[in-house]
């Protein structure tokens, strides 16, 4: 085996692993709320933190990836992420309880710009496309986290003891991986973000990613309530588990499929597969139509980030790890802006009406994604 397939493997596990630890908090946090007796609002104000230590992780995970080879920020927050677990689950008052959730999210986008610079760094020397597969990776994580989280529940394993025994895989998997991450992938340039006028390429790239990021962020929240409440279904975990699943077989295939036909048309077929999955769950609200629907929506979604994470290394103006912390800031905004603005659209108009935000969302992937090229093709023409 030669060294690049050593590396893919070691990021590979992080990405797996992540994902796992991410879904491993998600499944518990009914427990957490009946634990301290929190009501909706108060269990509301409570995930408030994620994000806020988000945006101000992504700064300082920025500034690390240039200041440091990647893979040391990579670790360091994985494991400061992994013992966070242990904090949250031994928490025993709001305030303790609140930090944790900080350290949780803040060493969890330090990860994740981190591990995404090695992507698209790694990126560069192979033949072929490799970043969709990474991203695959993190929704199986996702998804295994999820089973692993429900068999522990059915033999009412406390939350402190289901905790440990992942933060203990995850440490073990850490010293494991390290020694095979890239090394030497700091850039000596484009380490400083530049204020002022945003670069028309970048810019489009974010918005691209912004607009996907809107449709999964809204489908996160909000797809088990759809199926619970419009859609009539006792199953109603069913919308979200099939979002997920065909989000990351698409992460999977993707590859293969953008090396045939070309990023240009995969953004296109992104689009249609998402507002054709919506207007299915819309159109026909029963079960196998919205599922049917759902599972376009996933399978849209799926390369649409990986791609513009992929473009974003191809920047001159920045370096990889800038670039990647300027683009994680279109996609945090677009997880923030979609759950509530749905749930506001919701309580106006309905949740039927509400879903055709995600519609309009990808449909507006087209034009953006022409943009992309048109501004990129006009580059090299001047080059």
């Amino acid at each position: 085996m030669d060294l690049k397939q050593k590396q893919r493997i070691a990021l590979s596990i992080f990405f797996f692993l992540t994902g796992f630890c991410f879904s491993t908090w998600a499944s518990r946090i009914p427990t957490i709320k009946t634990a301290f007796g929190f009501n909706e609002a108060e269990l509301g104000s409570l995930l408030f933190t994620m994000p806020i230590a988000s945006l101000l992780g992504l700064p300082i995970s920025g500034f690390l990836v240039s200041r440091f080879d990647s893979r040391i920020p990579l670790v360091a927050a994985f494991v400061a992420n992994a013992i966070s677990l242990l904090f949250i689950s031994y928490s025993t008052s709001t305030l303790t309880l609140v930090a944790a959730i900080f350290l949780f999210a803040f060493s969890m986008r330090v990860l994740n710009i981190a591990m995404n610079t090695q992507a698209i760094t790694l990126q560069k020397i192979y033949n072929r496309k490799i970043n969709g597969a990474f991203h695959g990776l993190w929704s199986t994580g996702g998804i295994v986290g999820v089973g692993f989280s429900t068999i522990l529940l059915n033999f009412q394993t406390s939350i402190t003891t289901h905790f440990f025994i992942v933060t203990a895989i995850t440490l073990v998997a850490t010293a494991f991986a390290y020694p095979f991450l890239m090394r030497n992938d700091r850039s000596p340039s484009g380490n400083k973000l530049i204020i002022g006028k945003p670069d028309p390429f970048i810019f489009f790239l974010g918005v691209l990613a912004f607009l996907s990021a809107l449709c999964e962020g809204g489908m996160f929240d909000w797809s088990g309530i759809y199926f619970k409440e419009v859609v009539d279904e006792e199953i109603f975990t069913a919308g979200y588990l099939i979002f997920m699943t065909f989000m990351a077989l698409s992460r999977f295939v993707s590859d293969r499929i953008i090396d045939r036909i070309g990023m240009p048309r995969m953004f296109i077929i992104s689009s249609v597969l998402i507002a054709l999955g919506i207007f299915l769950a819309i159109a026909f609200p029963t079960f196998w139509p919205a599922l049917i629907g759902f599972s376009l929506v996933g399978f849209g979604t799926a390369s649409v980030i990986p791609m513009t994470f992929t473009l974003a290394g191809t920047t001159e103006k920045y370096s990889p790890g800038m670039t990647i912390s300027i683009i994680t800031t279109y996609v945090i905004t677009g997880m923030l802006i979609g759950p509530p603005m749905i749930g506001y659209i919701a309580h106006a108009l309905g949740l039927r009406s509400a879903f055709i935000s995600f519609f309009i969302a990808g449909l507006l992937i087209i034009p953006f994604s022409s943009l992309v090229f048109r501004y990129k093709k006009r580059q090299q023409a001047e080059l």
